[in-house]
């Protein structure tokens, strides 16, 4: 059985623990004044999910949500939004395999933002063939398909994966 599926409305409580623990990680990273408690909280995952963001959730063979991930479409392109494995499922490949998923299916650009000082998710996405854009592009794309503070768009890069090509 595939471990990748969409999440439910009733694990809303299991995807804001796993987002919130693993955030843990940007704690001391990213700028102070952009740090909070929670980090994301369920209002703002409400929101998230009432303008267009499916979470995909990698389950263990018992259940649990292991790691979750949201794709969003926006204008021409998809953006992954909130990508977090549980700490304890961390490195074991949850994350990727959510990735890929997201990767092998797109037919359109796929694009992530992160933090610029969160270099484990860079080479993250860099590994799993995401290239970095330019800064002035990044804030362009920032502005343009992300509803972020200025501050964090300062803050912030972008990657991006195009579709692979349409074979006859």
């Amino acid at each position: 059985m595939d471990p990748i599926r969409p999440c439910r409305d009733d694990e809303r409580p299991a995807m804001f623990a796993i987002v919130n623990a693993a955030a843990e990680a940007y704690r001391d990273t990213i700028p102070p004044d952009r740090w909070h408690e929670p980090y994301m909280s369920r209002d703002e995952l409400d929101r998230e999910i009432a303008a267009g963001v499916a979470f995909w959730g990698f389950e263990s063979g018992d259940g649990e949500l292991l790691g979750v991930m949201g794709i969003q479409p926006v204008g021409d392109v998809d953006l992954i939004r909130h990508a977090y494995v549980a700490p304890g499922s961390q490195r074991r490949g949850v994350g990727g395999a959510l990735l890929e998923r997201f990767t092998g299916d797109c037919t359109r650009p796929l694009l992530v933002g992160t933090w610029a000082a969160a270099v484990w998710a860079i080479a993250f996405y860099r590994r799993h063939g995401f290239e970095l854009l330019p800064a002035d592009r990044a804030a362009a794309l920032l502005r343009r398909h992300w509803n972020i503070p200025e501050r964090q768009v300062q803050e912030s890069v972008v990657l991006s994966i195009s579709p692979p090509p349409v074979r006859p």
